[in-house]
């Protein structure tokens, strides 16, 4: 097995472990995006949440991304050709985000050293809910191990986001179960 090979199955495993071993998403979004920089050997990744109108995608987790990038301003769908197209369930590759017409901040891009970006989509189910982006500070294409490797961690992203949200719920539900519980007693 090639050195590059074992790295990205080594990484894969403890990127399951970190899903595996933490409820909290923003701890576990942050490690994610970490060891993607790290493994793929990019400037940066991110993560963003697709919000509850489903017309912007927040910030969930980054690493390698200036604070001055981060708040460039909100992504809009309806103004990034990638994001529509990633939330479909598409895998996008920008060879230059600088000078393309789908990245919607390629000022910011060039301002901040990024060339090529890949965004791959969370999804749950059929439904997309976030995307995972690597940014690179050079012109890159990337390999098909490269790629799979990508979207896997997009799928464990997605699963780590889908535990929490039920975890919350059943909380939820506990907390209010207790609480009618002692009224219940109470009376």
């Amino acid at each position: 097995m090639k050195d590059k090979e074992k790295n990205y199955f080594t990484a894969l495993y403890d990127v399951v472990r970190m899903v595996h071993s933490s409820l909290d998403v923003s701890t576990v979004l942050q490690e994610i995006v970490m060891a993607m920089v790290e493994t793929m050997g990019v400037k940066a990744a991110s993560i963003r949440l697709l919000d509850s109108r489903k017309r912007t995608l927040v910030m969930g987790a980054s690493h390698g991304l200036s604070k001055g990038y981060i708040r460039k301003g909100p992504v809009l769908i309806k103004e990034s050709g990638l994001d529509q197209k990633a939330l479909r369930g598409e895998l996008i590759y920008i060879k230059n985000a600088q000078t393309s017409p789908d990245f919607q901040y390629g000022s910011g891009a060039k301002a901040e050293g990024i060339k090529s970006v890949v965004v791959a989509p969370l999804m749950s189910g059929k439904t997309a809910i976030g995307v995972l982006r690597i940014y690179s500070d050079r012109i890159r294409e990337f390999n098909a191990q490269e790629i799979q490797f990508l979207e896997a961690v997009a799928s464990l992203s997605a699963l780590a986001l889908e535990n929490a949200r039920f975890h919350q719920a059943l909380k939820t539900n506990f907390d209010l179960l207790v609480a009618h519980k002692y009224r219940l007693d109470d009376n």
